[in-house]
C-alpha cells in the first residue's frame, strides 16, 4: 500500500489545526472522505439530480439507475443473495430502530426477551429499552471478562423459550474487541433465534460476508466506511423482511392507497418511505469501490500492524491504562493516563493538532462495568501512519508532564 498516495486522495488530511499538521485519530466516530466520493456528490447534483423511481423523464430514470446500481454494489460488498435484502436507511441507528420497531411489533409480546451484550453502543440499547417500555419485553445482557471478551458460556445460558432475537456488535467501538459473531449466530440458530449484527465498526476494516456469517440481519453506516453521512444499510434475509411490517408510511413504500386500505410495495421498497438519499447512496457506492480498489485484506493487515505498533508505544508511557486486551481486536484503543481527566487530555491533544475522542463513547453501561466515567479513544484508518502514532505518543507524554 502506497500510504502517501492514499493520503493524497483525502484533501482534509493536508490541513493544519492550531498551526499544527492534522493528526486525525477519530475514525471510529467518522472517517474522512476520498476526493472521488466528494466529487461524485457534486457531479450528481450538477448533472443527474431528479427524484428516483417515480419519473418517466430521462433524468429520473438515470438517477434511478445510479441509485439501484448502488444497491447492487452494497449487495456484492456484503454478499447478500439479492438486492431485495438491502434496505437503505440514514445509518446504523435508524437501521436498528427500524428493525426493533418492525420486529418487535410483529414477533414480540410482554415477557419475550432480547439478548444484547454489555459492550453495546447506545443505539443498540435504547431502542430495545423503548420497546420494553412499550410492550414489556425483557433485556438480557451478555457479560464479559476483564480483557473485554464476551463470555460465551454465559451467553448460551441466557436463552429461554421466550428469547426472540439476539443483537450484538461485531467490533466494540470502545475496546476494539472483535466478537465471535459467527459462533454466536450458530448458537442462536441452535435455539431457533435470529441474530442482528451491528457491523458499524467492522465494515471498514474487514471482510463482512452475511452468508458466511449466516446473519439474519446486519446494519452499518456509510460515514464509517469513507462515504457520506446520512446514509446506511439494513441487510435482512428476505424470508425475514417479507414477514416484517413497514417501519414508516408514505410515498414509494406502497402499491395502492385508498381511504379504506393500503397495500404495501415489494422489497426492498416496503421499508424505504419517502425520497431516499439517492445522492448519498451513490457516494456510498463510490466509497465501497474505493475500499475494494485497495483491498480489504491489505487494509486489515496494515491496520493490524499499525494498531500493534500503537499499543506497544502507548504502553511505554508511565501511568498508562489501556482498556480492552482481547486477543482479537480492531483498530481502536481506549486509554487513560494517571489521574488526568479524559476531557483535559483530549482538549490539550487537540491544541497539538491531534484529533481523538473523549467521553463515554455512547457506551455508558460498558463504562460502568469498567468502573470509569470515560476514556480517551484513538481509532485508526488505512490513511494513518506510524509517524502519526509517534506524534500522539509524544503529545500524551507532553500533557502528562504538564500534570
Amino acid at each position: 500500500m502506497d500510504i502517501q498516495k492514499i493520503r493524497e486522495d483525502f484533501p482534509i488530511l493536508s490541513r493544519t489545526v492550531y498551526g499544527k499538521p492534522l493528526v486525525y485519530l477519530d475514525n471510529a466516530a467518522t472517517t474522512q472522505k476520498p476526493r472521488l466520493v466528494i466529487d461524485s456528490l457534486v457531479d450528481e447534483y450538477y448533472s443527474v439530480n431528479a427524484n428516483v423511481h417515480r419519473g418517466v423523464h430521462y433524468l429520473s430514470q438515470q438517477a434511478t439507475e445510479l441509485h439501484e446500481a448502488s444497491r447492487e454494489t452494497v449487495r456484492q460488498f456484503i454478499n447478500a443473495r439479492s438486492t431485495n435484502e438491502v434496505i437503505f436507511t440514514r445509518g446504523t441507528t435508524e437501521s436498528i430502530n427500524l428493525l426493533v420497531s418492525s420486529f418487535g411489533d410483529e414477533f414480540m409480546q410482554e415477557g419475550d426477551e432480547v439478548i444484547i451484550s454489555v459492550m453495546e453502543h447506545h443505539s443498540n440499547i435504547v431502542p430495545w429499552q423503548l420497546l420494553a417500555a412499550r410492550k414489556g419485553i425483557a433485556i438480557k445482557v451478555i457479560p464479559m471478562n476483564d480483557r473485554g471478551e464476551l463470555l460465551l458460556d454465559e451467553y448460551e445460558k441466557l436463552f429461554s423459550d421466550r428469547t426472540k432475537i439476539v443483537s450484538v456488535m461485531q467490533v466494540s467501538n470502545v475496546l476494539g474487541t472483535v466478537n465471535p459473531v459467527k459462533e454466536m449466530i450458530k448458537i442462536a440458530h441452535e435455539h431457533g433465534v435470529p441474530f442482528l449484527v451491528d457491523a458499524a465498526q467492522s465494515i471498514p476494516h474487514m471482510k463482512v460476508d452475511v452468508q458466511e456469517l449466516d446473519a439474519d440481519f446486519l446494519v452499518f453506516s456509510g460515514h464509517k466506511i469513507y462515504g457520506p453521512t446520512g446514509v446506511g444499510v439494513l441487510y435482512g434475509k428476505e424470508e425475514w423482511l417479507d414477514r416484517l411490517p413497514p417501519y414508516q408510511g408514505g410515498g414509494e413504500m406502497i402499491q395502492y392507497v385508498s381511504f379504506e386500505k393500503t397495500t404495501f410495495n415489494e422489497l426492498p421498497f416496503k421499508f424505504e418511505a419517502g425520497t431516499p438519499d439517492y445522492i448519498g447512496t451513490t457516494g456510498l457506492a463510490k466509497a465501497i469501490d474505493y475500499v475494494n480498489g485497495i483491498g480489504l485484506d491489505q487494509i486489515a493487515a496494515y491496520e493490524h500492524d499499525l494498531t500493534a505498533y500503537a499499543l506497544k508505544q502507548l504502553k511505554e508511557i508511565p501511568d498508562m491504562r489501556i482498556f480492552g486486551e482481547a486477543v482479537e481486536r480492531g483498530a481502536v484503543i481506549s486509554f487513560l493516563v494517571g489521574d488526568i481527566h479524559h476531557f483535559d487530555l483530549g482538549t490539550l491533544l487537540d491544541r497539538l493538532g491531534i484529533a481523538v475522542r473523549t467521553g463515554h463513547h455512547c457506551a455508558q453501561p460498558l463504562m460502568q462495568r469498567l468502573g470509569i466515567e470515560g476514556t480517551v479513544r484513538a481509532s485508526f484508518a488505512f490513511y494513518n501512519t506510524k509517524k502519526e502514532i509517534d506524534t500522539l505518543v509524544a503529545g500524551i507524554d507532553r500533557v502528562r508532564q504538564m500534570f
